[in-house]
């Protein structure tokens, strides 16, 4: 089984979710299929069945959290090394094709989220990423071709 690292703040949120989803989502599923079942036949009915598979779909979800805890590691962003790439690293980039910059946060694949600049350390960048130190140039194979990033910066 692979470790799952991520910060404290990516665990809680993971762990509410799991309380959430195995109270008020059980029960809100456990309502939907009672009152389902009070329309009549349920070899016809949609609603049952709708309501059936939204339970698979909830206890599928409670499964996969539950194993990602499992696996989880928390790491204390104060014992990294700021000398490379690690998981929790702020890295700064700059493609050099045309010299954009960017910084991510390379995080874990539950904790990813593109639109905040939290990237997987998984991912094809975030694993290109991994080990380099400021200076080194990352050439990274991405679904546009292979793209060469310079290490600008790695921080907190």
């Amino acid at each position: 089984m692979s470790v799952s690292y991520m910060t404290q703040e990516g665990y809680d949120k993971l762990k509410a979710e799991l309380e959430e989803l195995k109270t008020k989502g059980r029960e809100d599923v456990a309502k939907a299929i009672a009152e389902a079942r009070e329309k009549g036949d349920l070899s016809e009915n949609a609603e049952y069945d709708a309501a059936k598979n939204a339970q698979g779909m909830l206890e599928l979800k409670i499964n996969e959290l539950e194993k990602a805890f499992s696996s989880a590691r928390i790491v204390d962003e104060a014992s990294l090394d700021l000398s490379k790439v690690t998981i929790l690293s702020n890295v700064t980039i700059q493609n050099m094709k045309n010299n954009n910059k960017v910084t991510y946060k390379i995080v874990s694949e539950t904790e990813a989220n593109l639109k905040e600049r939290k990237i997987s350390i998984n991912s094809p960048i975030g694993q290109g990423l991994l080990g380099m130190s400021v200076g080194d140039v990352a050439k990274i194979q991405t679904p546009a071709g292979l793209v060469e990033f310079k290490i600008v910066e790695i921080s907190l």
